[in-house]
């Protein structure tokens, strides 16, 4: 089974097996193989019911291409970014189906250097390729185990000193998801941390709760639970474990664009005057926090396709965006959840601070919605409306993803969904009344 509806703007996602099964996956495999030539791959699954046989698969349709299969088997996402860059491979396909729910299954595809394959950049002609049908098999490529394990922990460790990382009291949310296997090698080697460590044991039937903490209803369990351990730091991944969330010492949600400015600052301290790169959505903290700690930012499209290229375009050394993807330059230019965990350990080790106070200056300064979606009948027409709207008022306009309309004191951006007839809004005020009133007149008007 092999429903064209899989194809998203960014990766591969189905039920299995109603939309997507091994057959197709199979398909998958070898219409990318071959339309992009490739001779060396490597291939991986998360923990999803599903994943062992869609990877079987997977590897067969690579094999059948003419590509030389390395097999990672259970990794996290990052961890095959980090094959496909380390090992200087011509790509790979992670089989994960992220944060979605049990039933679904999917792939995550990327070139060399694990530039991702997408709807601009070459995903639309792996369908074509895939919905042909193929020929009799040439050269089969060969297919052998490769242990990544040990190179990735000392990768993802070197970016922090682990012997700077204070006996922190930490609660990780693992969701049943592949942080519960990636992070204990690493945690190994931080011996001085107190972890608590929740649903560590991979289970893709995720019995406690979906592993997509942008949820409430998800990262309820890891709010509670910072609280009642009183611990200095909450942290919540989602399936794939590329993403993760940071909840404060008391028990606060802490959105990514505030998070990213964090990160900024310490990765600016470490290499001061470099580029860092936030999405159009972010809280006027982001470009400030660059600013004052002498960095250049620069605001991109989301996406994670826009924002790696970027990244290669300016050298740039970090990126963040407001959906908690977290981009290092010398981490294969990709996005990590390991790294950012990380980075705030250190980050609050060497301050002495508690992360409630280290994020006091935003929360008293900036006041966002969070992201708000509103279907709508006609996405075009509305874009050009309240763009219109706020022209008439003086308003700064910007065109680089959907519309973002901007005053001295409010601004907010409204992007179209890549799937559904949705906007998307995210809107900014410097104090807490004028956001209200300004989100509850922008959604009137896109309710309208």
């Amino acid at each position: 089974m092999l429903d064209p509806t899989v194809f998203k703007a960014y990766d591969v996602r189905g039920i299995h097996p109603t939309e997507l099964d091994e057959e197709g996956a199979y398909r998958i495999a070898r219409g990318y193989v071959e339309r992009f030539g490739l001779g060396r791959v490597a291939v991986g699954r998360d923990m999803r019911v599903s994943s062992p046989s869609m990877s079987a698969a997977t590897i067969d349709g690579a094999a059948d291409g003419g590509a030389d299969v390395l097999d990672l088997g259970l990794i996290g996402t990052e961890m095959l970014y980090f094959a496909v860059g380390e090992l200087a491979l011509d790509g790979g396909v992670v089989v994960t189906a992220s944060h979605n729910p049990k039933h679904y299954t999917g792939m995550k595809i990327v070139r060399a250097g694990a530039l991702p394959v997408g709807g601009d950049t070459g995903l639309d002609d792996v369908r074509r390729a895939a919905e042909a049908g193929f020929g009799e098999v040439g050269r089969r490529g060969d297919v052998r185990s490769e242990d990544v394990w040990d190179g990735f922990v000392a990768k993802v460790l070197s970016f922090v000193d682990p012997g700077a990382v204070s006996p922190l009291r930490v609660v990780v949310d693992a969701a049943n998801g592949m942080a519960g296997t990636m992070l204990p090698p690493v945690l190994e080697r931080l011996p001085q941390l107190d972890v608590v460590r929740c649903y560590f044991e991979p289970d893709g039937s995720f019995p406690n709760h979906e592993p997509n903490p942008l949820l409430p209803e998800n990262r309820a369990f890891i709010v509670e639970r910072t609280r009642s351990e009183g611990a200095d730091l909450g942290v919540a991944y989602d399936g794939d474990a590329d993403r993760c969330f940071f909840v404060d010492d008391n028990g606060e949600f802490v959105p990514g664009d505030f998070v990213t400015a964090l990160l900024a600052r310490a990765m600016l301290e470490k290499e001061p005057g470099a580029k860092v790169i936030y999405d159009v959505r972010a809280s006027w903290a982001v470009p400030r926090a660059i600013e004052e700690t002498g960095g250049i930012p620069l605001v991109n499209r989301v996406g994670h396709a826009f924002i790696k290229q970027r990244m290669r375009e300016e050298g740039a050394l970090f990126a963040g965006e407001v959906s908690a993807h977290y981009y290092f330059r010398d981490f294969t230019q990709a996005d990590t959840g390991v790294v950012p965990f990380l980075v705030m350990l250190e980050v609050l080790s060497r301050s002495g601070r508690k992360l409630s106070e280290l994020l006091a200056p935003f929360r008293e300064r900036y006041f966002l919605t969070g992201e708000i979606n509103t279907p709508v009948a006609d996405v075009e027409a509305k874009l050009r409306e309240l763009e219109q709207r706020y022209a008439a008022l003086g308003a700064r306009i910007g065109h680089l993803d959907g519309v973002s309309v901007e005053f001295d004191d409010w601004h907010f951006n409204v992007r179209p969904s890549n799937t559904e007839p949705l906007l998307r809004l995210n809107l900014e005020a410097l104090d807490e009344a004028t956001m209200e009133r300004r989100r509850d007149e922008v959604l009137d008007l896109i309710r309208s």
